[in-house]
C-alpha cells in the first residue's frame, strides 16, 4: 500500500502510540528529562496530527478512534507512573481512572442498549484533559527537574481532582437525559 498525503495523521498517531512506552520507561526509571521530552514530543504529534486532519480534512475513522486511544495511553500511563512513584496522590489516580471507566463504561452501554454511539467531548472535559496534561508536566519537572512551589501542585491536584468529578458527573448527565429522552 503506498503512504498518500491523506494518512499523515494516523502515522503520526500511530508514532505517538509507539512513543508511550519508552515515555513510560523513563518516567518508571525516573530519568525525567527523557520522559519530559517524550511527553512534550507526543503533546506536538497530537498538536500537529490533528492539524493536518483538520486544515487539510485529512479525517477518518480509524483517526478518530486511534487518536483518543493515544492520548489515553499516554494520560493515563503517566498518571498510572507518577502514581506508583508516589509522585501523584492515590486518590487522585483511582479518582481519574474511574472517571474514566465510567465513561467507557457508559458509552459501551448506551451504544450496545440505546443507539449508535459517537463520542464528542464536553468543554468539561477537554478543560479537565488540560489540567492533567499540565499536572503531568508540572510533576515531571518538579520531582525530576527543578522545584516547584508547592502551592502549585497541591492546586493543580485539586483543580484535576474537581474537573475530574464534574466531567464524569456531566458525561452521566448528558447521557441519561438521552437515553431518558429517546425512552419517551
Amino acid at each position: 500500500m503506498l503512504l498518500k498525503a491523506h494518512h499523515i495523521p494516523n502515522l503520526i498517531t500511530g508514532l505517538r502510540i509507539l512513543l508511550v512506552a519508552p515515555f513510560l520507561w523513563s518516567l518508571l526509571q525516573e530519568q525525567y528529562g527523557v520522559a519530559l521530552l517524550l511527553f512534550i514530543i507526543a503533546g506536538v504529534s497530537d498538536a500537529l496530527d490533528g492539524f493536518l486532519a483538520k486544515y487539510f480534512g485529512w479525517t477518518s475513522e480509524l483517526g478518530g478512534l486511534l487518536d483518543p486511544i493515544a492520548d489515553k495511553l499516554l494520560l493515563m500511563g503517566a498518571i498510572l507512573s507518577l502514581g506508583w512513584l508516589n509522585e501523584l496522590p492515590y486518590w487522585l489516580v483511582a479518582l481519574v481512572i474511574l472517571r474514566d471507566l465510567i465513561i467507557i463504561g457508559g458509552a459501551i452501554s448506551y451504544h450496545f442498549l440505546i443507539e449508535r454511539f459517537t463520542a464528542t467531548p464536553l468543554m468539561i472535559s477537554k478543560f479537565n484533559t488540560l489540567l492533567q496534561l499540565i499536572l503531568v508536566c508540572a510533576a515531571i519537572v518538579h520531582y525530576g527537574m527543578a522545584l516547584l512551589p508547592s502551592w502549585l501542585l497541591i492546586a493543580l491536584i485539586y483543580l484535576t481532582a474537581l474537573t475530574t468529578i464534574w466531567s464524569g458527573a456531566a458525561y452521566v448527565w448528558r447521557w441519561s437525559a438521552r437515553a431518558r429522552n429517546r425512552e419517551q
